[in-house]
């Protein structure tokens, strides 16, 4: 038997999708049509319709007159009402318009998910039939570093100073006081979910949360009164407590202490890590003040840190206070998400807490938390003592600048605020047309995703859009 092959083609109908192979038969004359793999893209059968969760979509976010959130609408939908003059562009990112006609206001019931963490944040807003929002924060975690720079220098320039009225040290933290670090990961969770809700109707909020114990961790065996004795427990102060944990070698150079001048090393720099015993090697002097002088690392073995869990516990608490936020949490996203076949990811976690399923999903945002301001030590030009930027420019690194009627971003600022860096190139700001201040959050879309809708190219780029004034 000798087969010909045609080329695929689609039936007359998206019902009969169908394809052509003739088959020659050596001892008959007729042909046999045979029908092949599907080749029809337009077709609307069972099992592509189970698949729907893997389709994208975009969405263009829509407020009415009073400036609250109404149900999304297509690329199309908003081109047509921008052109027609019966809507507004009110956001950049995400792209979202603002009517200027009475229209109907019925609204769908929206679930928002978060999946929380220390440093990516995954979010996500369906209804019964699709997903509206997607997203994936990236937090910044280099604020306790410069913290801790802030504090060497302050420091430097306060021991100059020839006289200081003396400072009485009976100042107390607010309840509920928080490190900064901390506090700026928490305000982050709740300022972007009350975002959110500016551009989306949403009815209920569902944070996934961890609830960690540390100790059963590091010791599996403890209960009851061992609970309130610590790792340091029985010991005079943590250079006993190390000596006897290390069993009295320094984990430089592998010899005993015994009778010699010791030193306590933080394993991570004081700016990323702490003072905690978990954190602190035991050294000889010597030993200590040859490593830091050739800038040498030295093989000591890492305990591990539990700043991720303490956050999680604080965040759960605080939730719990401050917030009416239903709460779930991880084991319960793992079966959830393994039930409906979805990867491990930010993304995936927060559409499963949000109860997500069968949904048609959206193309997801990729956002990037960063400072707000740039007040860095600069040095001057001759290179002598350093100067400090004492006032805001207006301009910051990251923003969008149009210039000739193109939207460019922005490297950072130079000559005291009077000049930008585009492109590798020094621009006088006289030049710039617009400027769109980007804030402390980095807006971009994932340029894996691409989505045509009946011949109308999404906004791939809201910052590019040409209806951005």
């Amino acid at each position: 038997m000798e087969t010909e092959k045609t080329k695929n083609r689609p039936g007359n109908a998206p019902q009969v999708p169908c394809s052509l192979v003739r088959v020659k038969q050596s001892s008959k004359t007729q042909c046999v049509a045979l029908l092949t793999s599907n080749n029809n893209l337009d077709v609307d059968l069972p099992q592509h319709r189970e698949g729907r969760n893997l389709r994208v979509s975009a969405n263009v976010y829509v407020l009415n007159m009073r400036g609250e959130p109404l149900m999304p609408c297509s690329p199309r939908k908003a081109k047509k009402l921008l052109k027609e003059s019966k809507a507004v562009v009110r956001k950049r990112c995400p792209f979202t318009i603002q009517l200027t006609t009475q229209t109907g206001e019925s609204c769908q019931s929206i679930s928002l998910g978060v999946d929380s963490g220390t440093k990516f944040i995954g979010i996500s807003a369906t209804t019964e039939k699709n997903e509206l929002f997607s997203a994936e924060l990236v937090l910044d975690t280099n604020l306790k570093e410069r913290l801790a720079s802030r504090q060497m220098y302050r420091r430097n320039r306060r021991s100059r100073l020839w006289h200081r009225e003396q400072r009485y040290n009976n100042r107390r933290k607010p309840r509920g006081w928080l490190p900064p670090s901390i506090e700026r990961r928490y305000n982050t969770h709740i300022n972007i979910i009350e975002f959110i809700k500016t551009v989306l109707p949403v009815s209920n909020v569902t944070i996934e949360l961890g609830n960690f114990d540390t100790q059963k961790i590091k010791n599996q065996d403890i209960n009851g009164k061992l609970y309130q004795q610590g790792d340091m427990y029985g010991y005079q102060n943590m250079r006993a407590y190390l000596i006897a944990r290390e069993k009295g070698i320094c984990q430089f150079c592998g010899k005993s202490v015994k009778g010699k001048k010791i030193s306590l090393h933080h394993i991570e720099s004081r700016k990323s890590g702490s003072n905690s015993a978990s954190n602190m090697a035991l050294l000889h002097e010597p030993c200590h003040k040859k490593m830091h002088k050739m800038g040498l690392e030295p093989k000591i073995n890492r305990n591990k840190q539990f700043r991720e869990h303490a956050f999680m516990n604080i965040m759960h608490e605080k939730i719990q206070k401050e917030t009416d936020y239903k709460r779930t949490f991880g084991y319960v996203t793992f079966v959830d998400r393994n039930a409906i076949g979805l990867e491990k990811s930010h993304i995936n976690d927060a559409f499963v807490v949000s109860s997500g399923g069968i949904q048609k999903r959206c193309i997801p945002f990729s956002i990037e938390q960063k400072r707000k301001n740039n007040r860095s030590l600069q040095k001057n030009r001759k290179g002598y003592a350093p100067s400090i930027r004492r006032q805001r420019y207006p301009i910051q690194i990251n923003d969008l600048v149009k210039i000739n009627g193109q939207w460019v971003q922005t490297k950072g600022t130079h000559c005291k605020g009077t000049r930008i860096m585009v492109n590798k190139k020094s621009i006088n700001i006289k030049n710039v047309e617009s400027v769109f201040h980007r804030g402390t959050l980095k807006w971009s879309i994932d340029s894996s995703c691409t989505y045509e809708a009946d011949g109308i190219v999404t906004f791939k780029h809201h910052e590019g859009s040409k209806y951005d004034e």
